[in-house]
């Protein structure tokens, strides 16, 4: 019989890691706003392989599609990022054990990308849809993502997906590391455990980026909307940034 439950991490930040940066910054953020256009939302690994296991990612699947929605409507690129089927190697048998190795090779699945998603998403048909053959999704000459977000102006990432401490926290990591301003959505990722969830937020938000919950990111895509104000001079609606 499938497995349906869902679970979300009781996630946290301490509250002497928020004094910390506020302290050193002036703020406990250090990206209020987001430019929807210049903002992509990287889904990292949810395909069938690693959601159907664990109920912890089935229970951020309704995030992950609420954020894509809203900023692809707000002008925003969504990006899904699954694993590419990579060839064997002698340190992956010897450190994975040929048994899982050929496993994990295999996780991403076949065919196109779009049907390799788990298959409770909706996507959009100018949505990224990318390999990559290594943790990160940013890791030079791993995966296209890089190429195809510069192609679009991509300044603002936000993380989600799973593994948190692997996948999702290797491509935060090497997006900070490449220039971007990082998001990691901290109820839109997932793993096994609160713990090692947690201790990935602790390390992205002391070092590599913002970790916001969902309804907060929502928040900030929508306050960046554009807002149709009232010129008087010109007698019509013209549309502005907000």
């Amino acid at each position: 019989m499938e497995n349906t439950e869902t679970r979300m991490h009781a996630w946290h930040i301490e509250e002497r890691e928020y004094r910390r940066q506020q302290d050193r910054r002036g703020r406990r953020f250090a990206f209020p706003r987001l430019t929807p256009a210049r903002t992509a939302l990287v889904v990292i690994d949810m395909v069938p392989f690693f959601v159907d296991a664990n109920p912890y990612a089935r229970g951020i699947a309704p995030n992950i599609q609420q954020l894509a929605d809203r900023l692809r409507t707000a002008g925003g690129t969504v990006a899904w990022v699954v694993p590419a089927r990579t060839e064997r190697t002698p340190v992956g048998d010897e450190f994975h054990g040929p048994d899982a190795a050929e496993m994990f090779r295999n996780s991403g699945g076949t065919g196109p990308l779009p049907g390799r998603l788990w298959p409770g998403f909706v996507t959009g048909p100018d949505d990224i849809f990318v390999e990559k053959s290594a943790p990160s999704a940013f890791f030079p000459g791993r995966c296209l993502l890089p190429d195809l977000l510069q192609e679009r102006g991509i300044d603002t990432v936000l993380i989600t997906g799973t593994v948190t401490q692997v996948c999702c926290e290797s491509s935060a990591r090497d997006a900070f590391t490449r220039g971007y301003r990082v998001v990691m959505v901290a109820d839109a990722n997932a793993t096994g455990q609160d713990q090692d969830h947690n201790a990935t937020l602790a390390t992205i938000y002391r070092s590599f980026g913002d970790v916001r919950p969902t309804t907060e990111v929502l928040d900030l895509i929508d306050a960046a909307r554009v807002t149709t104000v009232n010129i008087p001079d010109l007698g019509r609606g013209e549309h502005l940034a907000g």
